[in-house]
């Protein structure tokens, strides 16, 4: 069952148009990473997702309703888009009893979120003493005062360390292992990779691809590198012989499905001659980086 649904959504900024007629999915008990460059439209889709952006077409539901129109949406929906929305002066613990009072949560979900986020011993210090990676950890706390079954996350991971990584990786497997829906966006498919079920890449705010992560990970092609002072003839080599190849530097080309053995024979066949020759497997960024590329050089 899909939890967020995103509709034909547009967003015009006057002549800049930010998000292009988006539409994609989240689905319940599934981590979602909303993946794209820097700029790609991730952020006002998610801002519109959650009422603070007006859009100019399209809808954005939660569980079938705008956010808005949700029954205490505070209590269904955790967002967390920003690491400086904290008065610097003050304590962290004090942050949150000011939301939990404003959202009409009991006192007692402070301490709770606080252990949760691995902050107890923190909770006392004022913000403006937090490594960025203790805001953020912060923010996700605040996400959490609600107890929320859906979780909104802005670049969760910008500012943690390996250590801190690994510990949000379990936190947000571990809440859509409950039943949750995580949408989390990141402009680094690498840092996101082994959370993951699925995957919405944007580019341009156009949609550039919505699968899971086995699906994008299977259009991965093995293939062999060359290196060759002839690299031109050794690509027409390969494709007489049914193999397929790429030009990836002025001296270098990579034969795609093939193996070392099959491009040997290719080279040998022209008397080519061979400076270095290994096995080559595209992974998931090369393929992340290739699809957002293509669609920025579209536009």
């Amino acid at each position: 069952m899909a939890t967020i649904e995103i509709h034909g959504l547009s967003k015009r900024f006057g002549d800049i148009t930010a998000v292009d007629g988006l539409s994609f999915s989240a689905r319940q008990g599934a981590v979602t990473g909303f993946l794209g460059p820097n700029g790609a439209g991730k952020s006002t889709t998610l801002r519109m997702l959650l009422g603070l952006v007006t859009p100019s077409e399209g809808s954005a539901t939660i569980n079938g309703n705008r956010y808005a129109d949700l029954d205490e949406p505070f209590r269904r929906v955790g967002a967390m888009l920003e690491t400086d929305a904290f008065h610097p002066g003050r304590r962290a613990r004090d942050h949150l009893r000011i939301l939990a009072t404003a959202a009409g949560l009991p006192a007692t979900r402070v301490d709770a979120v606080l252990g949760e986020v691995d902050l107890v011993d923190a909770g006392h210090r004022r913000v403006k003493g937090f490594s960025l990676g203790m805001r953020q950890r912060l923010g996700l706390a605040s996400a959490l005062l609600g107890d929320p079954t859906v979780l909104i996350l802005d670049e969760p991971a910008n500012g943690l360390d390996p250590d801190g990584v690994r510990w949000l990786r379990q936190f947000v497997r571990t809440f859509a292992g409950r039943g949750g829906t995580v949408l989390l966006s990141s402009h680094v498919l690498a840092e996101v990779a082994q959370t993951v079920d699925d995957v919405v890449i944007i580019a341009g705010g156009r949609l550039v691809a919505q699968s899971s992560l086995a699906d994008l990970a299977n259009r991965s092609r093995p293939g062999v590198r060359v290196r060759t002072p002839q690299v031109t003839a050794m690509h027409d080599a390969l494709t007489r012989r049914g193999i397929s190849a790429q030009l990836v530097a002025d001296d270098a080309l990579v034969a795609l499905d093939s193996t070392p053995e099959a491009v040997g024979l290719a080279a040998a066949g022209i008397g080519a001659v061979i400076y270095e020759m290994a096995p080559e497997h595209f992974n998931l960024e090369e393929i992340y980086l290739e699809l957002t590329a293509t669609e920025e050089a579209s536009r």
